[in-house]
């Protein structure tokens, strides 16, 4: 055991100031309930099942460079999973809600043996035409996906049906989700993905598989992003085409974005953002969509890191900055000493 003091209190890789953090934004999120409307909650609640895919996108396009298109269809086609075995099948909800992660899983393998030995653009088009394919079939199948009209069920258990239960539920399935995650790219693997990021060939030489570990690690952010998308099929009760569009990868891209790439939890941030100014933007105009992307292209120019990446880095140059200010001071009083 170290003094106290000595060093700041570290529990599984977290600082006690991060930690405590961690728990007030926690608090907080577990009280809004308490205070907002039934459509508030509702929108909150869209926003952790919407930063969770954003987050599981960064997986790869902030830790292993590749920027995947194809979410959203992995993301819709464990809602449909969840949808059809609850209403067509007849199986319980937690049954459901576990063969929608292993569908969103054994997809995005698939797309990940089709997509890891591509990089850049090419994985961008590559992704982006395998989920054209997913929603092609869900449009097309007529007599399983319901085609254009979708299917509807009643997914919640009934102890889940109030708002605020299922609020509480989604943020508690949020936080493990999220922890997780953040084991996961912290962990010796996810190292391996920000070396192959940084230096493929490097890597390479250096004796690493690195189609493997992208294979890996693409299966690892379908699972996460599945898990979205059955809580979001529980939260809806309805799945369409829509739900595995393209419109669907690309807003999980731009909370990425608009969070910060790389910085994982900027994916809620990102989602919250842009969520509200859909909402609120939508409710005086019709032309929501320009406004969205014009505030995009403000983020882009002014905060190209993202809101989280830019107070990181307005923080950590104000530090160095006050210890480089601190340092004089210090020499001065040794000197002052010795004289």
């Amino acid at each position: 055991m170290t003094q106290a003091g000595s060093q700041p209190i570290r529990i599984a890789g977290m600082t006690g100031r991060a930690l405590i953090v961690v728990l007030v934004v926690l608090a907080i999120a577990v009280a809004l309930p308490l205070v907002l409307s039934t459509y508030q909650i509702g929108l909150a609640t869209e926003m952790l099942i919407f930063g969770m895919l954003a987050m599981s996108i960064d997986i790869l396009a902030g830790f292993a460079g590749r920027t995947s298109l194809g979410h959203g269809a992995i993301f819709g086609v464990s809602g449909y999973v969840v949808v059809y075995a609850s209403s067509q099948a007849g199986l319980p909800w937690a049954a459901a809600f576990a063969l929608g992660m292993i569908a969103a899983t054994a997809v995005a393998a698939i797309f990940a043996l089709l997509a890891v030995r591509t990089s850049g653009v090419y994985f961008l088009l590559l992704t982006l035409a395998l989920g054209m394919i997913v929603w092609g079939i869900c449009l097309r199948w007529t007599q399983v996906t319901g085609g254009e009209n979708g299917i509807r069920g009643d997914v919640r258990p009934a102890f889940l049906v109030p708002h605020r239960s299922f609020y509480w539920a989604v943020l508690a399935a949020t936080t493990i989700v999220s922890y997780a995650m953040w084991r996961f790219v912290r962990s010796p693997f996810g190292l391996t993905l920000l070396g192959i990021r940084d230096s493929e060939s490097r890597m390479k030489s250096l004796g690493y598989n690195v189609p493997l570990h992208l294979f890996v690690g693409f299966a690892v952010s379908g699972f996460f992003a599945g898990i979205a998308g059955a809580l979001y099929a529980m939260f809806n009760d309805f799945v369409s085409p829509s739900t595995v569009a393209l419109e669907q990868s690309v807003e999980g891209v731009l909370m990425m974005i608009a969070g910060g790439v790389g910085t994982l939890f900027g994916g809620f941030v990102g989602a919250a953002a842009i969520l509200t100014l859909e909402n609120v933007v939508s409710s005086y105009t019709e032309r929501w969509q320009t406004v969205l992307g014009l505030t995009f292209i403000v983020i882009m120019i002014c905060a190209p890191a993202g809101i989280i990446g830019t107070l990181r880095a307005i923080l950590v140059s104000r530090f160095r900055s006050s210890s480089h200010l601190a340092e004089p001071r210090f020499e001065l009083r040794n000197r002052k000493d010795t004289s």
